[in-house]
């Protein structure tokens, strides 16, 4: 039987695959949850000043005193899943390592990154953060304060090169497909110059953005070179870039063929270069994206979120599934109910309605696994998943 590593390879491929991917990501407190509901765990030794787990809310905090702590076992050795991030992030923000706390309650922080935007977070869920304030309001900021810090390779963004090495040789004995992730242009510019500034400049000073693509695509086709090179070449990459919201994209697929998708294509071709299929992950409404995600290369596309506006995985996949692989799909509302005969009739009906297409499928809710599943509804899905899983 083919390996998880080789499943999950096959499938973006386009080779064949013996059965079904799975994958998910649970949230902090789902897994916080879990653990209540009888998830395993297992004791882990920590010292002072690391992090441990904090079984509240499924954070961590640094070790008062040191000693054995219990943690949960990770997602993808308990349920089984087919693919396992490796690491290899790095700072991305112009600049390295700012997180300035400017107000803090029981409940969230609002802090300012480097890049001088402040965003409030809430600190015990799960969730996007909210737009507080942007300093970057136009061009002669970001070339003044913030362009010159991305031009060169800064190997400190890695942060300890020792724990990146053996975070990723740790995932690489896995056995499952290992990939690196990261955020690209789209989103930096978002949580950079804020979206009222963007979106106006989208329109009133597109030399801007294409410089901010062109100086990001560089800083990162440096740092990933540096990474692959010292570190390791993991088996595929992931790009988080949410380009929609529920009722459709937020700039029109002119405007994204013209100022964003040139970049996105350019770092494909990067990671193609080098053997490396590449998935995109993007939010919201994607239908009138396709025709430019499959143009710029992409292998896969994950989550296909069914609450948003055409997102129909069925129909993604007569159009487009000789070209893309499909990661997601299963409207997360489903697990939600909490209701064995829905989640068996839904789960069913959609893995056997993609598989019917010749879909080549990773099964994953439309986005991941918030705290109102419980741990039952869960396994469940999973045991239906694995009857239908065989192609």
């Amino acid at each position: 039987m083919q390996s998880p590593r080789t499943v999950v390879d096959n499938l973006l491929r386009k080779r064949p695959a013996e059965r079904v991917g799975l994958h998910e990501g649970p949230w902090a407190e789902t897994i916080a949850r879990w653990v209540r509901e009888g998830y395993p765990t297992r004791p882990v030794r920590k010292e002072v000043g690391e992090d441990r787990w904090r079984p509240e809310d499924g954070r961590t905090e640094k070790v008062a005193v040191a000693g054995e702590y219990a943690e949960p076992v990770p997602s993808w050795e308990h349920f089984g899943f087919d693919m396992i991030g490796g690491g290899g992030g790095f700072d991305f923000q112009p600049l390295r390592g700012v997180s300035e706390l400017l107000e803090e309650s029981d409940e969230w922080t609002i802090k300012r990154n480097g890049a001088g935007a402040a965003l409030k977070y809430w600190k015990n869920k799960s969730g996007t953060p909210e737009h507080i304030d942007f300093r970057m309001t136009g061009r002669q900021v970001w070339d003044r304060d913030y362009r010159p810090h991305l031009l060169d390779l800064d190997l400190q963004r890695f942060g300890d090169l020792a724990k990146v090495k053996q975070a990723f040789l740790d995932a690489r004995a896995s056995d499952r497909w290992v990939y690196f992730g990261h955020m690209f242009m789209w989103e930096i510019m978002r949580q950079s110059l804020g979206d009222l500034t963007l979106y106006e400049s989208l329109l009133l000073d597109p030399d801007w953005i294409r410089d901010i693509g062109r100086v990001y695509t560089d800083f990162y086709k440096r740092h990933y070179t540096w990474l692959f090179e010292n570190i390791g070449v993991p088996d595929g990459m992931w790009m988080f870039e949410d380009l929609g919201y529920r009722n459709g994209l937020f700039a029109s697929p002119k405007v994204l063929s013209d100022l964003i998708f040139p970049f996105f294509h350019e770092m494909v071709e990067f990671f193609h270069a080098r053997n490396l299929p590449v998935i995109l992950h993007s939010c919201g409404s994607q239908a009138d994206a396709l025709p430019l995600i499959v143009e710029a290369g992409f292998d896969g596309l994950n989550p296909m979120e069914r609450k948003a506006d055409k997102n129909d995985p069925f129909a993604f996949a007569e159009k487009y599934g000789d070209r893309l692989a499909f990661i997601g799909g299963l409207d997360v509302r489903v697990f939600e109910t909490n209701d064995k005969a829905t989640i068996r009739r839904e789960i069913t009906d959609y893995i056997d309605g993609m598989k019917a297409r010749g879909a080549r499928l990773v099964f994953a809710s439309d986005h991941s696994m918030p705290l109102t599943v419980s741990y039952e509804s869960y396994r469940y899905a999973v045991e239906v998943y694995r009857e239908r899983m065989m192609y």
